[in-house]
């Protein structure tokens, strides 16, 4: 692998022009090449970025021999075709949240890329942050006890277009894949895996998506974690943990968050603070280059891929519980 790693997007909307902005703030890696399902919407995404390599298939961006490792950044529904596209052409692969539609399309692409020995990662940009990573350092030096209880709650109002994509069951559409997935992620990442047990309930919209929901996990230490998303009204993405000793407000926005509060009863509340550059996609973009795919890795020791297959299934569970099936399953 050279000096400089080549990095190859498909998809062209809003995440990926995050994406391909953040990857300008790492000096080695450069976007090369894009991929579009259609040439002027790729030769428009590779002016506005400088981009050599403007395909006009995802199968062209996948057999680009500059690209080193591709970015998929389609609805959700493709994310399997185009992960495993992309891991047949012989790509590594970052894949963005959620990883698949369900846990049966995450085991085909995450057995591709094992028999194939190619590096894969969900995007799960959320843990590389680096005020993330310090949480994760604090609750491990116990600074509040022994973790007891998650509180993760976000939502938002959205545009009331049935042509949106949150409203499309037939892309995966609905906010427990969207919002739900960072929720369930952080509270795997926090306890140490998934729930042994799960009690939800949603309302789902006139297009048969879940437009809110809630859900209470129980854990086999006795643990507990309550999650909340919706799209129909408007709560700060925040978390609250609770530990023996005391509690940690994470501040919104829970996905990129750059502020935290440790509240113990012994002492006075300390605040820790840790902006970051650029989006905050850049953490993850660095630990596909610098801490993979430069030791020869294939997987994120931070977002390992059987973490993901278990929050996959995790969200399969949730689902289950609603009768809510995707066309595309």
């Amino acid at each position: 692998m050279g000096d400089i790693i080549g990095w190859g997007i498909i998809g062209t909307g809003k995440i990926a022009k995050a994406f391909a902005t953040d990857l300008g703030l790492l000096p080695d890696a450069e976007l090369v090449a894009v991929g579009s399902r259609r040439a002027e919407t790729a030769s428009r995404f590779g002016g506005q970025f400088g981009v050599a390599n403007c395909h006009a298939s995802y199968q062209a961006l996948a057999n680009d021999p500059d690209v080193d490792v591709v970015y998929v950044a389609t609805p959700h529904a493709l994310h399997q075709e185009h992960a495993m596209l992309a891991l047949g052409a012989g790509k590594a692969v970052l894949c963005e949240k959620p990883f698949t539609i369900n846990a049966a399309q995450a085991e085909t692409v995450i057995s591709l890329a094992r028999e194939r020995k190619l590096f894969l990662m969900e995007a799960m940009w959320t843990r590389y942050i680096p005020l993330m990573v310090k949480l994760r350092e604090l609750l491990a030096e116990g600074v509040i006890g022994e973790l007891q209880m998650l509180e993760i709650g976000m939502a938002f109002v959205a545009p009331r277009d049935s042509s949106y994509y949150f409203f499309n069951p037939h892309l995966g559409g609905g906010i427990l894949l969207d919002g739900g997935a960072y929720a369930v992620s952080i509270a795997s990442m926090m306890l140490g895996g998934p729930p042994a047990r799960i009690a939800s309930m949603a309302h789902l919209g006139e297009t048969g998506v879940d437009e809110q929901s809630a859900a209470i996990f129980g854990y086999e230490g006795g643990q507990l974690a309550v999650i909340y998303v919706s799209f129909k009204t408007s709560i700060p993405p925040a978390a609250r943990i609770f530990g023996s000793e005391g509690c940690i407000i994470l501040h919104p926005p829970i996905f990129n968050p750059t502020r935290l509060t440790i509240s113990r009863a012994d002492q006075e509340d300390k605040v820790v603070e840790m902006p970051f550059g650029g989006n905050g996609l850049n953490y993850e973009a660095a630990e596909v280059v610098m801490r993979c795919l430069r030791a020869g890795q294939l997987e994120s020791e931070m977002m390992p891929l059987d973490e993901t297959l278990a929050i996959m299934q995790t969200l399969d569970q949730i689902r289950a519980q609603w009768g809510l099936e995707y066309p595309t399953e």
